[in-house]
């Protein structure tokens, strides 16, 4: 019983892994709970989204823990390629960012002159979108006060 709670906690493939393993050395004696203890971990692998599972019916815990084995290393391959992904795009928004707050800070100094601090500040943590707005703004306004009137 402490497996199958174990098993329903798990939060990683490695620990489901690793569960299955121990379940393979504690019913090596008994081939009729480990087929039952099989066709149950199928289920429930199948039923949790997170890791979008599909495994073909099986009869023992040692094939699935092949089959587990063998997805691990696409999973594995799968997240690293994802992550670097995800920071490529974080990195590319956050460059891009930059780049908008610092056009904007170089349109106001040529237009006005030196940009008061709570300006610099309030530029330096918007949005893309927030500063384009303002970027806009900047080219018509005869005052400083008219582009930032609706956000300080």
């Amino acid at each position: 019983m402490a497996a199958v709670f174990r098993f329903e906690q798990a939060d990683s493939l490695a620990t489901i892994e690793g569960l299955i393993s121990l379940l393979i050395d504690w019913l090596d004696d008994r081939p009729d709970l480990r087929r039952m203890f099989s066709l149950w971990i199928r289920a429930t692998l199948m039923r949790k989204q997170k890791y979008g599972i599909l495994l073909p019916q099986v009869d023992d815990l040692q094939e699935i823990k092949v089959m587990l084995a063998d997805r691990l290393e696409q999973w594995a391959l799968a997240y690293i390629a994802e992550g670097e992904l995800k920071g490529e795009l974080k990195g590319k928004q956050e460059g891009r960012q930059e780049g908008e707050m610092l056009a904007l800070q170089r349109l106001l100094s040529k237009r006005f002159g030196d940009i008061p601090v709570d300006i610099t500040c309030l530029i330096s943590s918007a949005s893309v979108e927030v500063i384009e707005r303002w970027f806009d703004l900047a080219i018509d306004a005869q005052q400083l006060s008219d582009i930032f009137k609706d956000d300080l």
